[in-house]
């Protein structure tokens, strides 16, 4: 048996009044996945241990069934790897977000979904004015970059800038856990003002004013750690795998997990990813490898951006541009291979942000009589044959075959 999860970042919902008290999942006209889940086994599954923030670094740990309170180490430094980022012991990786602030407070955490040219020249002035001999900027994709801080200390406590659209900047900088994190803390902080000076008349950012575009006035490190220790899925599953997503952060867990990262030409990480790409290459990566994680991340931001239209059309692209075609293609495989659909976690639009919702998971199995349930959505897969799932049970359902 071969396995695919398709992996619908933040596509999970909770009900909308202006739909009638549905969620996008109920509301989305998703035939193929509706489809697949009738032949599916199905269940609800915690991918967010008590007590974590539902990062999508946390999340997606969770779904390969990593023990996450034991390796979760920051995204900062999964990014790094995906990256080819050399990171040391000692040092600090932190994502990097380029964010726009308007009257002192956060405006948006992507910086209007700056393109990756024009975060790119930021990221060279900010290195030319503000690194170090301990400080260094690596520029990443769209609005996603990496501060590497070397023997800086981990005692500090950051809040993710998707998570406060609307607040005061200044109420949520960086914090130390301990005294021993205040030198940390007020270098960073020192750094992100520093940023908004430099950044305020930056050639970038006049040009994106001029065209009615947010600017990128302001850096805004987050999620810092240091080197994880995490066994590959080789070592845990005997898998052979690979990983396809545009997010750095997916990419990097990938390199932790050994799997092969393929990129996709045109992937974005929004509604206009690549979608046919995508998938296509999902195929042809199944009859290579044992194992591939398809991560499509479009609905998350449509989720963040809490526009509920938006999110709609990414669940109906995933549906007719991704699921259709995998479904299609691995039928014409003279192999068994089971498929399961999932988020990481949800992104409701009203809220704007993660939360740690149980999300809804089907598993398609060709050796496995299917539970009943015909529509794939929150409210239906409760009553799933696999109940309630946690931790790594999802995973060893998922490749146990039981």
């Amino acid at each position: 048996m071969k396995y695919i999860i398709i992996l619908g970042d933040g596509m999970a919902d909770r009900p909308i009044g202006r739909l009638g008290g549905k969620t996008p999942l109920m509301t989305a006209v998703i035939p193929n996945i509706n489809s697949l889940c009738a032949k599916s086994r199905t269940g609800k599954l915690i991918t967010v241990p008590a007590g974590m923030h539902p990062g999508s670094e946390v999340a997606n740990l969770g779904v390969l069934g990593y023990d996450v309170k034991e390796v979760y180490q920051g995204r900062g430094v999964l990014e790094a790897a995906s990256m080819g980022i050399e990171v040391k012991p000692e040092d600090l990786a932190m994502r990097c977000n380029l964010i726009c602030i308007e009257n002192e407070k956060i405006k948006n955490h992507s910086a209007g979904h700056i393109t990756t040219e024009e975060g790119a020249e930021i990221i060279k002035t900010l290195n030319q004015q503000l690194a170090t001999d301990d400080i260094k900027f690596y520029p990443g994709v769209s609005y996603r970059h990496i501060l590497i801080f070397k023997n800086g200390l981990n005692k500090i406590s950051c809040t993710p800038p998707h998570d406060v659209p609307g607040t005061p900047f200044r109420d949520v900088l960086i914090k130390p856990t301990d005294k021993r994190g205040k030198e940390t803390s007020d270098l960073l902080n020192n750094l992100i003002l520093k940023s908004q000076v430099i950044l305020k008349n930056h050639p970038v950012n006049i040009e994106r004013i001029k065209k009615g575009k947010d600017p990128a006035n302001s850096i805004w490190p987050w999620s810092p750690g240091n080197k994880p220790k995490m066994k590959t899925l080789k070592e845990m599953y005997g898998l052979t795998g690979a990983v396809i997503s545009a997010v750095d952060l997916i990419q990097g867990i990938g390199v932790y997990a050994g799997m092969e990262v393929i990129k996709v030409k045109g992937a974005t990480g929004l509604y206009d990813t690549n979608y046919e790409g995508k998938a296509k290459a999902a195929i042809e990566a199944i009859k290579k490898y044992d194992f591939v994680y398809l991560h499509i991340e479009a609905s998350d931001e449509a989720g963040h951006e809490g526009n509920v239209d938006l999110k709609i059309k990414t669940l109906e692209y995933l549906d007719k541009r991704v699921v259709k075609y995998i479904v299609e293609e691995t039928g014409k495989i003279n192999e068994k291979i089971s498929i399961a659909i999932l988020p990481d976690h949800a992104t409701p639009c009203e809220v704007r942000t993660h939360t740690n919702d149980a999300v809804p998971f089907l598993i398609y199995n060709p050796d496995k009589s299917p539970d009943n349930i015909k529509e794939y959505n929150e409210n239906s897969t409760e009553k799933g044959c696999f109940g309630l799932l946690k931790g790594d049970e999802f995973i060893k359902k998922l490749i146990s075959d039981k």
